[in-house]
């Protein structure tokens, strides 16, 4: 073989290898999303850009507050925020959330207008057995809401996030890229 079909040979290896390395990746560990709509705002923006982790919840338990993706039907995925995991109770009152009779800060809702407006609710009073039927939040599920509580299709409306549902964890933002972000808990994350 002449050196230059000797060195196309290898060029064509690495390509092919570089190829399936990338799918494996894309496949089983990480994929990317574009978020669409307004209903994580302020943390995710419409056509913000983020990488899933589909392992994160393989290796580890999905925790509260947590933000993921989860498919809703066949044809669409949504990003959302975990409020409560097999066994909570959910109370939600004078804006402020309650799980398990605790009271949990929520940082990431801070620069919404209606949460620092006294007059406004941004996500109203109810109980998570007055929306779903249920004391509490069942064994592999997960009622979740979107941060733009005023905006968003989330677990008010359609009850649970079955487990084999999630897609996986939203790990990081990569574009726009001056909003790059690793930090979705709090209002302005960095």
């Amino acid at each position: 073989m002449s050196s230059l079909k000797q060195e196309l040979w290898e060029w064509t290896k690495a390509i092919v290898l570089g190829l399936v390395v990338v799918m494996i990746i894309r496949i089983f560990f990480f994929t990317n999303y574009a978020v669409s709509g307004e209903s994580m705002m302020p943390i995710l923006q419409d056509q913000d850009k983020v990488i899933v982790s589909k392992i994160a919840y393989t290796l580890g338990e999905i925790d509260r507050l947590d933000v993921l993706v989860f498919h809703n039907d066949e044809n669409e995925d949504y990003v959302k925020r975990v409020i409560g995991i097999p066994g909570d109770i959910i109370t939600y009152e004078n804006d402020q959330l309650y799980v398990n009779k605790e009271k949990v800060d929520e940082p990431y809702l801070n620069t919404h207008p209606a949460f620092t407006n006294p007059n406004e609710d941004l996500t109203g009073d109810f109980t998570l057995e007055s929306l779903t039927g249920n004391m509490r939040v069942p064994e592999d599920s997960y009622f979740v809401l979107g941060d733009n509580r005023r905006h968003s299709l989330d677990s008010r409306y359609f009850k649970f996030v079955k487990a084999d549902q999630v897609v996986g964890q939203v790990v990081l933002r990569y574009w726009p890229l001056p909003n790059l972000t690793i930090n979705f808990m709090t209002a302005r994350p960095e």
